[in-house]
């Protein structure tokens, strides 16, 4: 279907560009949303998306990951892949249907989603739209450059309207609309791109069962990680009070929008890095694995270790002085990036293209089951700092279950990093940025100060001491900017 591959520079920079703006985008709106909604209506909404996330994650069940495995197997066939989505299809629209009738009986059921119904109806939206959108079937096809184009169109959308139409705490039910459309909305453009890529009439002699047991496997996966991500905020909200979820959505948000930087290239991998192990190129295979693991240890880290040092100034300048109980959280929180950067790379990229998604499964159910023990133990004490805690040893937990089972494969990867190198570069960038901590600046001022000493002297000193990647990442770097000004020079 496909006579050239795209490109994994181009995929690598469209995703990481979309990425960038899962960044910036919430860092324009959410200083705005936290002050206008409040700590509550900030609250409310978190523990809103949280909930209705259960019933998008069971419709799903784990086609979101398989897909990309299985329509990246067929993409060079027209009539495969057409079937391999449509049968996909009806397990998604089948389950779709069945998780809006448990949402609709647990809406009437329970009191406190009635009180709050239409907040979580125009939430429940994005259950509909995230199966319509068939996300799976674009990234299977490496079609990064459309995925992000039209996602950014969307956030400027979102962004728009939310100045626009929220201006009241009573508006939380608006942003709450308003966030549904610009990270489900997309789905809609989709539905107008499938006649490229596959036959919309049925082709008929389709297998579904054949599908059944490795979407359940990641179904099951899915709840396991969905459990340690998104319980903490449920749970505090029905152990605690709403304004503890609020305190915890701001540690998490910016958690998040760093784990989907850090995870960035290795979304963009899967589809490839399956496709060299199905045609058997196992060479590529781990030279591949290798650089991506690399990669997010370099990204991971010092992410890691600067949000810990300013946590304080960047809640502050984020969400307000109204949000000092989000400081700790965030501090105990933001260690989960390392370990998830790491994960994603053997359970996404190594475990689930050799089709051994059952040992993903039990990493995540043994790490579920532990942060739900944890989070009951200490969020009646420490609220959200306990649910920050449960999130670490639970990622951690993955993190040594992984290692162990992949030991004999994925040691020599671990291997061909010099950890000792990175080390030296965080040392060198926290004995610069600590003393400047202490400057009496705005919080805004002190972050950009802080930043650049931090990750200039960070990447200068990996530089320095001559980090295999950081050399093989500058050199590409700077080749491009020297084939463009070679070209804005001939130009004149």
């Amino acid at each position: 279907m496909q006579n050239k591959k795209p490109s994994v520079v181009l995929n690598y920079f469209m995703n990481t560009l979309l990425t960038m703006s899962s960044f910036i985008f919430p860092f324009i709106t959410f200083p705005y949303v936290s002050r206008v909604l409040g700590v509550e209506g900030n609250g409310k909404v978190q523990l809103a998306i949280s909930f209705i996330y259960y019933f998008t994650m069971f419709a799903q069940l784990g086609i979101p990951t398989y897909g990309i495995k299985a329509c990246a197997a067929v993409r060079e066939n027209r009539k495969e892949l057409s079937k391999t989505v449509h049968e996909l299809l009806i397990i998604n629209i089948m389950m779709t249907a069945i998780a809006y009738v448990a949402f609709f009986v647990a809406l009437a059921a329970v009191p406190r989603l009635r009180d709050e119904r239409l907040l979580y109806i125009i939430s429940s939206a994005s259950i509909f739209l995230t199966t319509i959108g068939i996300e799976w079937l674009f990234r299977a096809l490496e079609q990064y450059t459309y995925i992000t184009i039209r996602s950014l169109i969307f956030k400027v959308v979102g962004i728009v309207a939310m100045f626009a139409l929220v201006h009241t705490k009573e508006d939380y039910v608006i942003y709450a609309a308003i966030s549904v459309l610009a990270s489900a909305g997309s789905a809609l453009l989709n539905l107008t791109q499938l006649p490229r890529y596959i036959d919309i009439k049925p082709v008929g002699d389709y297998h579904v069962w054949k599908h059944i047991k490795p979407v359940v496997v990641l179904f099951a996966y899915s709840c396991a990680t969905t459990i340690y991500i998104n319980l903490d905020s449920v749970m505090l909200g029905f152990m605690r009070t709403e304004v503890d979820v609020g305190y915890y959505a701001v540690a998490v948000k910016l958690k998040n929008i760093l784990v989907s930087i850090v995870t960035a290239l290795g979304a963009v991998l899967l589809p490839r890095v399956s496709f060299y192990y199905n045609q058997g190129q196992m060479k590529d295979f781990w030279e591949t694995i290798k650089k991506s693991l690399h990669v997010i240890v370099l990204i991971a880290a010092p992410f890691t270790l600067y949000c810990m040092l300013m946590a304080g100034p960047a809640i502050r300048f984020l969400a307000g002085d109204g949000y000092a109980l989000s400081v700790m959280p965030m501090v105990w929180i933001m260690p989960t990036l390392l370990f998830i950067g790491m994960t994603y790379v053997m359970g996404i990229e190594v475990l689930i293209p050799m089709g051994k998604e059952t040992l993903v499964l039990i990493a995540s159910a043994a790490a579920a089951v532990a942060d739900v023990i944890i989070n009951a133990l200490l969020i009646p004490s420490l609220g959200a700092t306990g649910a920050a805690i449960g999130t670490l040893v639970a990622e951690a937990l993955v993190f040594i279950i992984q290692y162990i089972m992949l030991r004999k494969q994925i040691l020599p990867v671990f291997m061909s990093i010099k950890w000792i190198l990175p080390c030296i570069a965080l040392g060198a960038a926290s004995i610069i940025t600590v003393p400047l901590m202490n400057v009496q600046l705005p919080d805004f001022w002190l972050l950009a100060v802080t930043s650049v000493a931090f990750f200039g002297v960070y990447g200068l000193t990996l530089l320095a001491v001559k980090d295999p990647m950081t050399i093989l990442l500058w050199n590409k770097i700077r080749n491009i900017g020297l084939k463009l000004l070679k070209k804005d020079t001939n130009n004149i």
